[in-house]
């Protein structure tokens, strides 16, 4: 019998995967991670994550279950590795995905520390994603969720083989509605509980206006310009806008303008039309492979450039010195700096990196 420690966001998925975990036999205990206090952050009820009753949710299902419970209070890392990266990435005109950055120093880092400490052999989360060992590799691989509607293996690019061997997903092979049926069927109070939506600690979606808060300081005014550097108008402040946004921008035109690039240097938001968007070269850092060691010679993939992205037919590389290039075989709209770009070779994930450039950026 091994010895689990189960992270519960008191959602339906890490109550179900705790579940699956018991019925196994294996000792369990239930833990959730406090990130942050809504008052932080602005937030108040319901719709904020690490709630009061979001903690009494996942303290009913491990109740039920006859497990221990804790909660640990993780927000300094918290605020350290995550809000404080998120900020700085909008500051420096990139667009990050936190959930990334949460899972990287959070839930498989900090959490594999409090498994050590509590001398459990391994992590279970709801995520929606495989973990299989593969004896000719001899290595720990990802692999895409039966329900690829709402595959997670994206968010989990950047787990190392140390991690892998210490984690269990035991919702991979199984849809979100099997999840739900199994959390009604054994009384769960979060059954019909609806899945977050939005970043954890900007539940409203205005991150420009967290960044103020956060901060506490005010984006200056810059100037909008198109790609040959012609004064378009004012813009608010660089962190209001991401790469391919159309709505807000408040400038009259003939055609649509989108954001195609921005600057923090000069301050200033390019705008040009959707072809100008359209890119088929990037390069990534912070780069981290799973299915194999390196990447020295260029390799047949699909990769994804956002979450929701369709991963699309690429060419992919490692520079000498150990970042990764992409080159599609098609044009993408919106390849965006900050964002993760994730490759796949079917539903096995190869590994993937933090976009640093974008070839068709002016």
């Amino acid at each position: 019998m091994e010895k689990a420690i189960i992270a519960m966001s008191g959602g339906v998925d890490s109550s179900v995967a705790a579940l699956l975990t018991k019925q196994t036999g294996d000792d369990c205990i239930g833990a959730t991670m406090k990130l942050f206090y809504n008052e932080d952050v602005g937030e108040q009820g319901e719709k904020a994550c690490c709630s009061l009753e979001d903690v009494e949710d996942a303290r009913s299902v491990a109740w039920s279950l006859g497990m221990p419970y804790y909660v640990f209070n993780f927000s300094e890392e918290f605020r350290r590795e995550v809000m404080d990266r998120f900020v700085e990435a909008y500051e420096n005109g990139c667009t990050p995905n936190p959930c990334i950055d949460c899972n990287r120093y959070l839930k498989f880092d900090k959490m594999l520390s409090r498994m050590r400490e509590l001398q459990r052999d391994y992590i279970v989360t709801g995520h929606y994603a495989q973990v299989v060992y593969d004896p000719h590799r001899q290595r720990y691989l990802l692999k895409k969720a039966v329900d690829e509607t709402k595959d997670q293996s994206y968010v989990l690019y950047m787990l190392t083989q140390e991690q892998l061997a210490h984690i269990r997903l035991p919702l991979g092979n199984l849809t979100k509605s099997q999840v739900r049926e199994i959390a009604e069927k054994n009384g769960f109070v979060n059954a019909r509980k609806h899945d977050s939506q939005d970043i954890c600690f900007v539940p409203d979606g205005d991150y420009a206006g967290f960044i103020d808060r956060y901060t506490g300081k005010r984006r200056e005014c810059g100037n909008f310009v198109d790609r040959e550097g012609n004064i378009l108008g004012q813009h608010r402040g660089i962190t209001h806008y991401t790469i391919g946004q159309r709505r807000g921008l408040g400038i009259p035109a003939a055609q649509r303008l989108y954001v195609c690039a921005i600057s923090p240097r000069t301050n200033q938001v390019v705008l040009g039309s959707n072809e100008d968007l359209m890119g088929t070269e990037l390069t990534a850092g912070r780069v981290n492979l799973i299915s194999c060691d390196s990447l020295a010679d260029p390799v047949s993939v699909k990769a994804k450039i956002r979450y929701r992205h369709r991963e699309q037919p690429a060419t992919a590389w490692q520079t000498p010195d150990g970042k990764l290039h992409v080159r599609f075989e098609k044009p993408q709209r919106a390849i965006t700096r900050g964002q993760a770009v994730v490759l796949y070779d079917g539903d096995l994930v190869v590994g993937g990196g933090i976009i640093e450039k974008n070839y068709n950026e002016p």
